[in-house]
């Protein structure tokens, strides 16, 4: 069967990002360049490298533990296998598409690589993208295409980043808070478009948690000190639950109150709390407040006890444009919130499908 040139390129793009998965497994593991067998030139390898050292330098929450741990999470994401079974539910890039378009894109910054999967469906779909990176992570996911360039010379003439405005686009796929996607709605409202707003994730717990599992919700808790939409900021628990079970689980991450911005955070909000007469229990990292509200302070988690599970169901299905995800023993298991898959989309909005059917 004779290939289109659009097939030829997707097959390019897909070789490309599985090798650039490759690369971000070797620098997640915190690997000394393997030898040209990873594609780059050691001097390429350790510039990479040296993006990953010094992002805290720009951004005081991104530390090289963290940083690291999203690129390694993103090189299991980037298995060849993975990558083709993704593509593979859209039909739509076996047809031919008259017009290619320039996408905007507007990235967050509140953990590393946050952007990264916008960018890389806009270059596999085949538009042209203009990015606007946040002032918090400006740096990661350029070095990234700029690898991407190495393994597919002319991906950088598609992909371009910016300092200043957008100028003109086709579409935008824009990223912020809730403040900020109102003025985004207005800014860009002539346009196709998908624009996120804030969103958080919460754990149900059944109370027949192993102290593994609990363990484990501690990673969904504290990674990238709770400051993404996946991140756990609320916990459902059975009336009768033994709250001491979790603070005695979570221990482990008792050293994440030493990183300056985080201990800030958890002062300040334990002093305000304090003078408030705000009850709540604390371990010397971390605050538990019974509140009905679904996001909390950073350092600190919001409980609340049910006797009805269905009326947690209700209440979340009620709450669910505010919801990144839900972890538990129904619903993404424990230890997995910041390992989403390629079609884990943000919002729950197909990013591919929207850019491939873009007019």
């Amino acid at each position: 069967m004779i290939k289109t040139g659009q097939e030829t390129m997707l097959e390019q793009r897909i070789a490309a990002l599985a090798q650039l998965g490759q690369v971000m497994r070797l620098i997640g593991e915190g690997t000394p360049w393997p030898g040209h067998s990873s594609g780059l030139h050691e001097e390429e390898f350790n510039q990479l490298d040296g993006t990953v050292r010094r992002a805290h330098v720009t951004n005081g929450w991104f530390t090289e533990d963290n940083v690291r741990h999203a690129f390694a999470s993103w090189a299991l994401a980037l298995d060849r296998t993975s990558i083709e079974s993704w593509l593979a539910a859209y039909p739509e890039f076996g047809s031919s598409r008259a017009v290619e378009r320039t996408v905007g894109l507007i990235l967050a910054g509140n953990i590393p690589l946050v952007g990264l999967h916008d960018v890389l469906c806009v270059w596999l779909s085949g538009h042209r993208a203009s990015v606007k990176c946040s002032s918090q992570d400006p740096a990661l996911v350029p070095a990234l295409f700029n690898v991407l360039e190495r393994f597919l010379p002319g991906t950088a003439e598609r992909i371009v980043f910016l300092s200043e405005k957008l100028g003109q686009v086709d579409a935008v796929i824009a990223t912020g808070s809730n403040n900020t996607a109102r003025y985004f709605e207005h800014y860009f409202g002539h346009l196709p478009r998908i624009v996120r707003k804030s969103r958080v994730s919460v754990a149900v717990l059944d109370g027949t948690e192993t102290q593994e599992e609990l363990a484990a919700l501690g990673e969904d808790i504290f990674r990238y000190f709770g400051l993404g939409c996946r991140n756990v900021a609320k916990l459902y628990v059975p009336e009768g639950f033994v709250l001491d079970r979790y603070f005695e689980a979570i221990y482990p991450w008792n050293a994440i109150v030493n990183h300056n911005k985080y201990g800030n955070n958890y002062d300040y909000t334990r002093a305000l709390w304090l003078l408030d007469g705000v009850k709540f229990l604390e371990n010397g990292f971390t605050l538990l407040k019974e509140d009905t509200a679904l996001a909390s302070p950073v350092s600190a988690v919001h409980y609340e006890r049910y006797t009805n599970i269905r009326a947690v169901e209700q209440a979340l299905e009620e709450a669910k444009d505010g919801i990144q995800c839900v972890v538990g023993h129904r619903n993404v298991p424990f230890g997995e919130a910041q390992q989403p898959g390629l079609s884990d989309y943000a919002d729950g909005e197909d990013t591919l499908r929207f850019l491939l059917r873009l007019a």
